[in-house]
């Protein structure tokens, strides 16, 4: 698909270059804002160099929860990532939600709004993220909701490649269709490391393979998390889990292809005590050092990295 077509090619530049705010940066390590684990990560909190959140959970959420959630945003950059949008799905845009999504975005002063590839409502929400044909049409269709979502909140959001478990009709790769979406809406990426790795278990693909396909540039922060392995052909996508030694080295590959990026740490469940979690989190940063810190490595030794690995 031809680039030149994208649709939100009228964004460029109001939040194109992530390395550019300086409340993010790119060789920083961050956790999700997880109710149960609230308070013990406001204790922390300075082991923690950023927080994510689900703006749906927080929308409308006051009492001591609220302030809670005020009080980390106050000490940490904040990332939304988002559940409900159901950008590949087949009804309208919930505009009155991406309204409200926008100035949540701009209360707590957000660093950036990501959401999924999929698909979670069909005449209503099914709470669950459903899986997208990979073809243009679809491609047409998803990347011009995104764009309508760009417009609304007045910034570049990210996208995330999915978990899933039955493929659909496709037309073209799982990663010729990420690549694809990205340009032609010219949004950013939320590459989901642990769903490269889970997608090239369960469909037989090479997970390097998919990482240096990746474009570089439209690159935003990572994600890393762990699962359940239920079979030798069979991953289910928890985050309940410690992230497993071959998510780790699939990240070390993607710092030594892409450079250093925003990474964060995703736990849903089955909480371990915060010492546990910050423990993975110096093992980001200690790949990220590994990698060159800043990421201000040159782009002749990434590729000569890539190349040997």
């Amino acid at each position: 698909m031809d680039s030149s077509s994208s649709r939100g090619a009228g964004l460029t530049g109001l939040a194109h270059d992530w390395s550019g705010n300086d409340r993010l940066r790119p060789a920083s390590a961050g956790l999700g804002v997880r109710r149960p684990q609230m308070e013990q990560l406001l204790a922390d909190l300075d082991a923690v160099d950023f927080v994510e959140a689900a703006p749906e959970n927080w929308l409308d959420v006051g009492g001591r929860y609220g302030r809670l959630f005020s009080e980390i945003c106050a000490r940490k950059p904040l990332i939304c990532h988002g559940l409900s949008l159901s950008l590949g799905g087949p009804d309208k845009l919930d505009e009155g939600h991406v309204h409200a999504v926008r100035d949540f975005l701009q209360r707590h002063r957000a660093a950036l709004y990501s959401e999924h590839l999929s698909a979670c409502t069909d005449g209503a929400h099914m709470y669950d993220l459903m899986p997208l044909p990979l073809t243009e049409r679809m491609v047409v269709h998803i990347s011009d909701r995104i764009s309508r979502v760009q417009d609304i909140c007045g910034q570049q959001i990210a996208v995330e490649n999915s978990s899933y478990y039955l493929p659909l009709a496709s037309e073209m790769s799982e990663a010729d269709f990420v690549r694809a979406v990205v340009a032609r809406a010219d949004c950013r990426l939320l590459l989901d490391v642990n769903n490269v790795y889970v997608n090239s278990v369960n469909h037989g693909y090479d997970p390097h393979a998919f990482i240096r396909a990746m474009p570089s540039e439209r690159i935003a922060y990572l994600h890393i998390a762990g699962h359940a392995q239920e079979t030798p052909t069979l991953i289910v996508d928890t985050h309940g889990a410690p992230v497993v030694d071959r998510v780790w080295d699939l990240l070390d590959f993607t710092y030594a292809v892409h450079g250093v990026r925003p990474t964060l740490l995703e736990r849903d469940f089955d909480f371990p005590p915060m010492a546990e979690l910050l423990r993975e989190l110096a093992r980001v940063r200690d790949a990220q050092q590994r990698a060159g810190g800043s990421g201000a490595i040159a782009a002749s030794r990434l590729a000569s990295t890539a190349a040997h690995a």
